[in-house]
């Protein structure tokens, strides 16, 4: 038996990759890392943890995901920032779905010592 790799592109298991973003036990290290597994739990069909993950300051009050959405790949463009040494980051990708993409330059901060995502821009 093949094991998949997470819905993220990255080549380690759910489980062992964005699935433990997802459960709590521990949190993303950098800003890709959140941008990762918040693609991921757009796949997942997770708006807990997308509300979780969101800054307070942008958040919206709730969030309701299509059920018919079907994402299909994550490719990151570039990053600046968003490491351990830094509080704040951008993450450049580029996410496909059935029917199209969507080309996002999103902006990260840290709240109370974690990743959060603030907001995006669709670049030209």
């Amino acid at each position: 038996m093949t094991r998949r790799s997470c819905p993220c592109g990255l080549p380690e298991p759910y489980e062992a990759c964005c699935g433990r973003y997802h459960s709590g036990a521990v949190a993303a290290p950098t800003a890709e890392a959140l941008m990762r597994s918040r693609y991921c739990a757009f796949v997942k069909g997770d708006a807990g943890y997308l509300l979780r993950t969101w800054h307070p300051r942008t958040r919206p009050g709730t969030l309701e995901l299509d059920p018919g959405m079907r994402w299909t790949g994550l490719e990151v463009l570039g990053t600046s920032g968003g490491s351990a040494f830094h509080s704040a980051g951008t993450v450049e990708f580029r996410a496909s779905y059935r029917g199209g993409s969507l080309h996002e330059r999103s902006s990260f901060e840290r709240v109370d010592g974690a990743w959060v995502y603030v907001d995006g821009e669709f670049p030209a």
